[in-house]
């Protein structure tokens, strides 16, 4: 949801800041990586019953993931490396935070309860995987409800209260699976549009690139038969 709705005009009021940070000597790597640093310290106040000060420190992760593009944007340095540094560290982040919530139950005597942050984990990695995988195959897999924003954004909110804990995160766990079931529906269809009329040989749909070649040799067959080749040329 907030990439689909509201990414523009966030990209708009941040770029600015990345701009100071880079004057100031920081790097997106730098961000990226103190990012894990404060989701650690988030997650040590979450299992330690901190509450209000892992509301506060997970404010700051949430700056640290906010920044880092505006700052590779500003310093000229995006990167498909610095993408792939990013996901991986937003991954090890987010069970970093789920693994405080469950040591957090664990330290209550709740400990069946532990499932459900580790059930909320495993929805949130299958919302990455879905997009990560559409993409390589050529098709667009971004929105849903609960992208890694709004996570973070709910678990803050059952922080607020020992009455909230739960129960919030219950709601996080069921739009967590409507999401990631959601992003399934939608990458099922357009992958059965994709693949109906143009599949590699390999059974995946066409990339862009691949599809212009296509495209390129059915000119180059027609401009043949125009001339009377008897060659064929297969698209």
């Amino acid at each position: 949801m907030f990439d689909g709705r509201f990414r523009k005009s966030v990209d708009a009021r941040t770029a600015p800041v990345g701009q100071a940070l880079v004057r100031a000597g920081f790097s997106a790597d730098v961000l990226t990586a103190s990012g894990l640093v404060f989701a650690c310290a988030t997650a040590w106040a979450i299992g330690t019953g901190h509450h209000h000060l892992a509301i506060l420190l997970l404010i700051l992760t949430g700056a640290h993931d906010l920044l880092d593009g505006p700052v590779a944007k500003a310093s000229k340095t995006a990167s498909k490396r610095g993408s792939f540094f990013d996901s991986v560290i937003d991954r090890l982040s987010d069970g970093v935070l789920l693994g405080g919530v469950a040591y957090f139950l664990i330290a209550q005597h709740r400990g069946e309860l532990a499932l459900l942050p580790f059930a909320i984990m495993t929805t949130t990695f299958m919302i990455s995987y879905e997009r990560s995988k559409a993409e390589s195959l050529g098709l667009a897999a971004k929105g849903g409800l609960m992208e890694r924003a709004e996570r973070m954004i709910v678990l803050g909110v059952c922080l607020i209260a020992p009455v909230l804990f739960v129960p919030v995160l219950w709601i996080l766990l069921v739009l967590t699976a409507a999401t990631a079931a959601g992003r399934f529906r939608r990458v099922w269809i357009a992958a059965g549009a994709a693949s109906t009329p143009e599949i590699q040989a390999s059974g995946t749909a066409m990339t862009p690139s691949a599809k212009t070649f296509a495209s390129k040799r059915r000119h180059v067959h027609e401009r043949f038969r125009g001339r009377g080749f008897s060659r064929s040329v297969r698209p």
